[in-house]
């Protein structure tokens, strides 16, 4: 694991949607693991801003996103398959075949959550994997307690993800769903490489916890500590209760890996 602590959320969008910019210009072709909430709209805009420019090329990209509500239609305006329409597939023409969210008014959930893991697979697996973190630590709603090698499955979520996600609900935790499909921490680890996002200071005590605490169900999001290339993008204050800062920013100011990266100061 890899922490790269940047200036702010800011920096964080434009270095995060650099480095997924460079993954599609070596391989056009590539599967994405798509997230959704407030900290990833602004690293898509950053990719449509690339894409408009003529920079890189999204419209050959393979996708699956993380989840989806229970009960809510592809076409329901706060359902995550409109999200990611509105926020990055129609702004790059990426045809809807191309892409795959789970489908929340599926009539057989459990059938449904197979097909989705057979999908994965038949698609060569996820090069890349976006993911937000949540306030009770999960990826994906892998709530509290989540088998740290769980698939794709029908998952209850907390009253703290609920109140979390209110916003797209008109402010009421009750009306958002209480259930949703979500891949599974094992689903999420088998991803080849993984970019944790995390910005604000309201994040810092749960990153510090998922990043350089014990490895446990508690918090979903540990177990990207097992991942070989996971690399943890945050600003200075999501970064507030690492105790490693000062080392992480060491780090990335000296590694050959990001010296591209560290000559542009708008990252």
């Amino acid at each position: 694991m890899e922490i790269l602590i940047r200036p702010s959320a800011a920096h964080v969008a434009r270095l995060v949607a650099r480095i997924v910019a460079d993954r599609v210009s070596a391989k056009p072709d590539l599967v994405l693991g798509c997230a959704t909430g407030r900290t990833m709209e602004a690293i898509y805009d950053e990719l449509v801003t690339q894409h408009d420019a003529g920079r890189i090329d999204l419209g050959r990209l393979r996708t699956f996103n993380l989840d989806e509500y229970v009960g809510l239609s592809p076409d329901d305006p706060r359902s995550y398959h409109h999200y990611m329409r509105e926020r990055l597939f129609d702004r790059v023409g990426l045809p809807p075949e191309r892409t795959r969210l789970p489908n929340g008014v599926a009539p057989d959930l459990a059938a449904e959550a197979q097909a989705y893991e057979r999908a994965i697979a038949e698609a060569g697996g996820i090069d890349l994997q976006l993911l937000g973190l949540g306030e009770t630590g999960h990826i994906g709603f892998n709530e509290p307690l989540s088998a740290l090698m769980s698939r794709t499955r029908e998952k209850a979520l907390t009253p703290t993800t609920r109140a979390q996600n209110a916003e797209m609900f008109g402010g009421d935790a009750g009306a958002v769903p209480s259930r949703a499909l979500t891949m599974g921490v094992g689903t999420i680890l088998e991803a080849r490489e993984v970019l944790l996002v995390a910005t604000g200071a309201a994040k810092a005590a749960i990153l510090a916890r998922a990043t350089e605490g014990p490895i446990t169900a508690r918090i979903s999001a540990t177990a990207l500590q097992l991942h070989p290339n996971c690399k943890v993008v945050v600003d200075e204050a999501a970064a507030g209760a690492l105790e490693g800062g000062e080392y992480y920013r060491f780090a990335y100011a000296h590694e050959p890996e990001w010296a591209p990266y560290r000559a542009d100061p708008a990252l």
